[in-house]
């Protein structure tokens, strides 16, 4: 198992989100820029960087950081107590996940976000003799709905949820929307920032009182977070309000990265 982001990547992501220039950043960090370049660039170090003053600089917590500089790693997570849930990761130069979401009995199901290519999502559909009733989109990045259309053409009734402003009106989500997959129930909350149309949906009421499910995008990752360079502020007060406001044991089902709790991210995430 290996994070999404590795400690170059979120000092990086930090320091352009608070706008911080590298000469400021390697000061604080007692490094030279180019020092603080390589890490940014390797995730490594061989002088090790002032963290707490480095942390302060860029909005991070210097604790966190620490962790994530020791090799700090959430634990595995056993889907097994989410019968009805499956991960979808496909790749193309990069890994990226979607998600799968059925209720037992009526075997009606939802797909969240597509991937590359929605062929693996069909072979679950098909294994599983799934009736596709939702297709609901975190944000419209292309490895996220790079398999849309795929989607589309095989399952046309299938309804699309979505914030992006260019969709028609009936494909756009509302806050107070909770769609009905069998027991299931489908929310939605929007977590702008990394994507203007960022959106996290909530899955509860599973079988045998199994925590609720988030499906985040890319708006936080297992100790880090996607990229906000224009919009930091707003992408780290949506994911504090809306997602690590969800109870500790939910679920969280990133866009990259290794599957986490609420309760792990507001332990071990620097963003927060």
């Amino acid at each position: 198992m290996t994070l999404e982001d590795n400690l170059g990547d979120i000092l990086r992501k930090a320091r352009m989100m608070t706008k911080v220039e590298p000469a400021a950043a390697a000061n604080a960090a007692g490094l030279t820029e180019a020092e603080l370049g390589s890490i940014e660039d390797s995730g490594r170090f061989t002088k090790r960087p002032n963290f707490a003053a480095l942390a302060a600089l860029i909005e991070l917590n210097a604790a966190k950081v620490e962790g994530i500089a020791n090799d700090w790693l959430p634990k595995p997570v056993d889907l097994s107590i989410w019968c009805e849930l499956r991960q979808v990761t496909t790749e193309d130069g990069m890994s990226v996940h979607a998600y799968l979401a059925w209720d037992e009995v009526t075997r009606e199901a939802a797909v969240f976000d597509t991937g590359f290519t929605a062929e693996p999502v069909f072979a679950l559909l098909a294994e599983n003799k799934l009736d596709l009733k939702h297709l609901f989109i975190t944000h419209t990045h292309p490895d996220h709905i790079a398999g849309m259309e795929a989607i589309r053409t095989k399952f046309p009734q299938a309804r699309i949820h979505t914030d992006a402003k260019s969709a028609p009106p009936q494909h756009k989500n509302r806050r107070n929307d909770c769609i009905h997959l069998g027991s299931l129930r489908i929310t939605n909350r929007d977590t702008p920032g990394h994507a203007e149309d960022g959106v996290t949906y909530v899955i509860g009421n599973w079988p045998d009182d199994a925590p609720h499910v988030a499906i985040v995008g890319d708006a936080i990752f297992a100790g880090s977070m996607g990229g906000a360079k224009d919009h930091g502020p707003l992408a780290k007060s949506k994911v504090r309000d809306q997602i690590l406001s969800l109870p500790a044991t939910t679920l969280i089902c990133p866009g990259h990265g290794p599957l986490t709790t609420v309760g792990e991210q507001k332990e071990h995430n620097p963003f927060f």
